[in-house]
């Protein structure tokens, strides 16, 4: 059932739009990582289609003066999850997409390497919608049957001295407790209060 829901790393429920901004994993990599982060552009604007312009390198830089500071950046993430729950990928999770930057967790450098990212419409120090972590719970279960994701966790998490996301009302308790996973797939600045819902 869970390979019917998966080509060559393409996820079924999601709508594809392919992001040139990517590359092959290194050969030995495990894909045992979800990154969680949050974006929006301009920020704090939602709905617009300024991020998926940005992903395939079709955003107009001269749109909004914010752009100047992102000029020329080629990035990317496997996927983003908008505001009312729709998900688009644009990296096959068998390749390599660039989320993460300069990065370290669980004691390897290069997080792109063996990541998945996910990117939540949404502002760092702003709240996320229900739409959004129910799209968030699924997918991170699909995620888990078909790869052998071992851990989650924030940008925040991989790149402390640079990033914030998906931020402090990022509610990973309810993540945690929306999926059947050991606290020790989580950062234990959030795991430590175990899975309090569940019976």
């Amino acid at each position: 059932m869970a390979a019917e829901l998966w080509r060559d790393g393409w996820w079924r429920e999601a709508q594809p739009i392919a992001s040139p901004n990517f590359g092959a994993r290194p050969q030995q990599a495990q894909i045992d990582l979800i990154v969680i982060h949050s974006i929006s552009l301009p920020p704090g604007q939602y709905g617009g289609p300024e991020v998926v312009q940005l992903f395939t390198n079709q955003l107009d830089w001269e749109a909004h003066p914010y752009f100047a500071q992102i000029r020329g950046m080629e990035v990317s993430a496997h996927f983003f999850i908008r505001r009312n729950g729709d998900i688009i990928q644009f990296v096959s999770c068998n390749d390599r997409a660039w989320h993460a930057g300069k990065s370290s967790y669980r004691g390897r450098d290069n997080c792109n390497d063996d990541s998945i990212g996910i990117e939540l419409e949404g502002l760092e120090g702003e709240s996320f919608e229900d739409a959004q972590y129910a799209a968030l719970q699924e997918l991170c279960s699909d995620l888990t049957a078909h790869y052998a994701i071992a851990h989650i966790a924030g940008h925040e998490h991989i790149a402390p001295s640079r990033k914030k996301d998906p931020g402090e009302n990022f509610d990973w308790h309810r993540l945690i407790n929306a999926l059947n996973l050991p606290n020790t797939c989580f950062p234990a600045d959030v795991s430590k209060f175990q899975h309090l819902q569940k019976k």
